[in-house]
């Protein structure tokens, strides 16, 4: 069943047309990846799906049964609220059906007039519907699952009173993630939803979505993010909407096809097309009657031929390439006994890190852990606490930073590069620049003026230029859309310099990447391969006892660990045993409850108060132990995890 479609939907601002004759549909329960560069409009669709603009012309159909939820990159939250204030407002109905029940408890509570006998039944039978409707909407479950969600996307309980103001913008993007998820919507639109969440979040946010009933309609440059969760594609190319089967890497070999076929269509019109017309030309030069009525003949033809377009084309990708002026030496890092804290914050200690040249190493960890801050140490920009961190021989260092704070807001784009590289001619630079997409006017735009795509850009160009040897980028890849993230991961393959990146692309970790740092409070923990097999390495520590055997490992280490994965598997066997004891145990508490929330609305029952008195007491007392029961879960499950 079809719950959204738009015909020939069209936006334009002047001159510029930004959407053109947008047609597509989506059914229930399908999700879709939306992609494009930045800029093409994606984000304009969203804005018009949910009524915050107007489109020019066309025709929009969204279910009327059905309700939209939409996380954009522009945030509504209260600044003056807590983080868990701002979740508690989606359940505005259900905090109003508690403090009725308050309400209604302490008049039952009231000692019984038997003058007032229809006064108190009708009390207890309006609690008894209240009890009802309250547990029907997810009352007795809601607290636990604003946990749930809060701290599957990174928060702890000690950040639940936090209030808004202070929080970063990632943050921020959190907390209106949560507040949606836990709407519930029947479509659910989502701008860039893994922008600002670290690998575990968006891990468990993956999982989530997985297991999402509703309809998914998401923009996202996290390619790895859309392989997990789409089963199609639209493509917003120059304007219009393709429409492809399968997620991101199906889309790819898809359009690869598809463009190929298209292509040899127009290229075969074309062809007859010419043909055509020297034929017409031939004829026309005999210049005889005959000749001329069969040119002219020819020439009605053509022209009723319906003519093939051309398939559009990709707009053009950044030109990364990075090289290096001086070779450095094969040590280019040395680190020992590194340790930072900021007051009590503890962010790491005994780190140690030996780093050869050509190497390319992922640094990742916890938002908040301190990669940044390790990338700051080395420059020299802070100092460490403990420890001592060597640069090898003929080591330039080139830094992306990802909150852009090294660009001058002032300065216009050919300013900001110029006068870091001022031995550029003006060719020289011009060509840089346009390498980079900026053209004609557009390098004097001033830098606050730019979208954080463009910002990243410059920095790119920088960092080119500048042809270190040793390159530290963090998340470099925010702000890219896919075809620039395709040129930089490119660019890096072949740059034959030494790179630790922060990232949290698991595409570009799995396609560029050969080691892993793994940077904990008491150090870094490294992994020889990709991100999948840091990922295989992390749920199967032996996964790859093969290559510890080769490195020497004893048989009698070999036996020990295959006993202690027995012992663990064993332990494990049984935490899925008990934990479905207590998983049991909850239902059937539920059911008893339920059973007594029944009860009460039976006549014989509301209408003896003292029988409805102790089935009050009863339905209160399971309540405590179903809070206990709830706790001890959520408690099981983090031990689990």
């Amino acid at each position: 069943m079809i719950v959204l479609s738009c015909k020939d939907i069209h936006k334009s601002y002047g001159i510029d047309v930004i959407l053109d004759k947008i047609t597509f549909s989506i059914n229930e329960g399908e999700k879709i990846g939306f992609i494009g560069a930045n800029g093409a409009g994606k984000s304009t669709l969203f804005k018009i799906l949910t009524s915050q603009l107007d489109y020019d012309n066309g025709e929009l159909f969204i279910d009327k049964n059905k309700k939209i939820g939409y996380l954009s990159q522009n945030l509504a939250l209260n600044s003056n609220s807590t983080i868990y204030e701002e979740t508690l407002l989606v359940f505005d109905n259900l905090l109003a059906l508690e403090k009725s029940l308050k309400d209604l408890e302490t008049k039952m509570n009231e000692p019984y007039d038997a003058s007032k006998e229809d006064y108190h039944n009708r009390i207890i039978k309006e609690y008894t519907l209240t009890s009802e409707l309250y547990n029907n909407r997810g009352g007795y479950t809601y607290k636990a699952e604003i946990s749930r969600i809060l701290k599957g996307l990174g928060f702890m309980e000690e950040d639940y009173n936090k209030p808004i103001s202070i929080l970063s913008g990632g943050q921020k993007t959190r907390v209106a993630l949560c507040k949606l998820l836990l709407k519930n919507p029947d479509i659910l639109l989502l701008d860039e939803p893994t922008n600002h969440l670290d690998l575990d979040a968006i891990e468990w946010l993956e999982d989530y979505l997985k297991s999402y009933k509703g309809t998914m309609f998401i923009i996202s440059h996290d390619r790895f993010f859309l392989d997990a969760i789409t089963n199609k594609t639209f493509e917003l190319l120059n304007g219009h909407v393709d429409c492809y089967n399968g997620n991101y890497t199906n889309f790819i070999d898809l359009k690869k096809k598809s463009y190929e076929v298209q292509l040899k269509a127009f290229n075969l019109q074309q062809a007859e097309i010419k043909r055509q017309e020297e034929i017409i030309t031939k004829y026309k030069s005999f210049n005889r009657e005959k000749s001329v009525r069969a040119a002219e003949s020819r020439q009605k033809s053509l022209d009723k031929m319906e003519r093939i377009d051309s398939p559009d084309k990709d707009p053009r990708a950044t030109k990364i390439k990075f090289e290096t002026e001086i070779k450095s030496g094969n040590d280019v890092l040395h680190a020992e006994n590194l340790s930072k804290r900021f007051g009590d914050n503890l962010l790491f200690e005994n780190l140690n890190l030996d780093i050869k040249r050509s190497e390319k190493i992922a640094l990742i960890g916890e938002n908040g852990r301190g990669k940044t801050t390790l990338f700051r140490i080395i420059m020299d920009k802070i100092p460490s606490d403990t420890g001592i961190k060597i640069l090898g021989k003929n080591i330039f260092v080139g830094y992306y930073d990802q909150e852009q704070s090294n660009l001058n807001p002032e300065k216009t784009i050919i300013d900001e590069v110029w006068d870091e590289f001022p031995k550029l001619t003006t060719t020289e630079l011009r060509t840089a620049l346009a390498a980079f997409l900026f053209i004609g006017e557009d390098v004097f735009k001033k830098i606050s003026t730019l979208s954080g795509g463009e910002r990243c850009r410059i920095n790119l160009l920088k960092i080119m230029l500048s042809k270190s040897n040793f390159l530290l980028l963090d998340e470099p890849t925010n702000h890219l859309d896919i075809m620039s993230r395709e040129a930089l991961e490119d660019s890096i393959l072949g740059y034959d310099g030494t790179v630790i990146v922060i990232s949290h692309d698991r595409y570009f970790l799995n396609k560029v990447i050969t080691k892993i740092l793994e940077l904990n409070q008491d150090g870094l923990k490294e992994y020889l391969g990709n991100y999948n097999y840091y990922v295989e390495k992390k749920r199967n520590p032996l996964r790859f006892q093969i290559e510890e055997e080769q490195v020497g490992m004893s048989k009698t280490q070999i036996n020990l660990d295959k006993k202690k994965k027995r012992d663990q598997e064993k332990l494990e066997k049984q935490k899925k045993i008990d934990l479905k004891a207590l998983e049991d145990k909850i239902a059937s508490t539920e059911q008893e409850l339920e059973k007594l929330h029944n009860e009460l609305c039976l006549e014989e029952v509301y209408s003896n108060p003292n029988r409805s008195y102790d089935v009050n007491k009863q339905i209160s007392n399971i309540e405590k132990e179903l809070e206990n029961l709830y706790a001890a879960w959520e408690d099981f499950i983090a031990e689990i995890e």
